[in-house]
């Protein structure tokens, strides 16, 4: 087990979905990362920031399911989460849900990478009814990949990008700060973890 120590460069590793160029899912990531990367700046840290667009991995995606055997782009992306100290995901929310393709990709995650790990969903969608997203698929999703979610998740529905918002809610800019100040601190201090089955010592224990 390797501790991260308080001085030096943390990996965040940020995974968008969004399909459209340029896309809402795209500019939520690039926010979210800016507001995790201040905070951290604020501790005497760096963040070394490596952005996943599943838009360019669908085909190798897609194959992989298909072969049993990522293509190199693909197997980088994979390789990155798994060593990252943080991880930001934004989906594009269809059918009430993640994308598949948001799915399709951790499904191909290794399934004791994101163990421990500190983790932020956020989503993007037209209203802000479909808000749920972040609860009832989300969450549960990376709550059964043993994931640490942080405790705040963001939703930008389209009107949230004037600044206003809900009225019965903090404005985008006020999540997005408080949701990378918890990602942060969370990178910041807990413990990495690299997955591995038992020692030969442990076997005979």
């Amino acid at each position: 087990m390797q501790t991260t120590q308080n001085t030096g460069t943390l990996k965040l590793v940020v995974v968008s979905a969004g399909l459209g160029v340029p896309s809402s899912t795209r500019l939520l990531a690039d926010r979210i990362t800016e507001s995790v990367r201040r905070e951290l700046a604020g501790t005497g840290r760096e963040a070394d920031v490596r952005v996943v667009e599943l838009r360019d991995l669908a085909v190798a995606i897609a194959n992989n399911f298909v072969t049993g055997f990522p293509a190199p782009a693909l197997e980088e992306a994979l390789e990155a989460v798994t060593e990252a100290d943080g991880v930001v995901t934004v989906t594009p929310v269809f059918a009430a849900s993640y994308s598949g393709l948001f799915k399709s990709f951790f499904d191909l995650v290794e399934p004791d990478a994101l163990t421990g790990k500190p983790v932020l969903v956020a989503a993007t969608g037209g209203t802000a009814r479909h808000s749920l997203v972040l609860e009832h698929a989300l969450r549960p999703l990376f709550a059964y990949l043993r994931a640490l979610v942080v405790p705040t998740a963001v939703f930008a529905a389209s009107e949230d990008w004037g600044g206003t918002g809900d009225a019965l809610t903090d404005t985008l800019p006020d999540r997005i700060v408080r949701a990378g100040r918890e990602l942060a601190g969370l990178m910041a201090t807990t413990e990495r973890r690299t997955p591995a089955g038992p020692s030969p010592a442990d076997l005979f224990a």
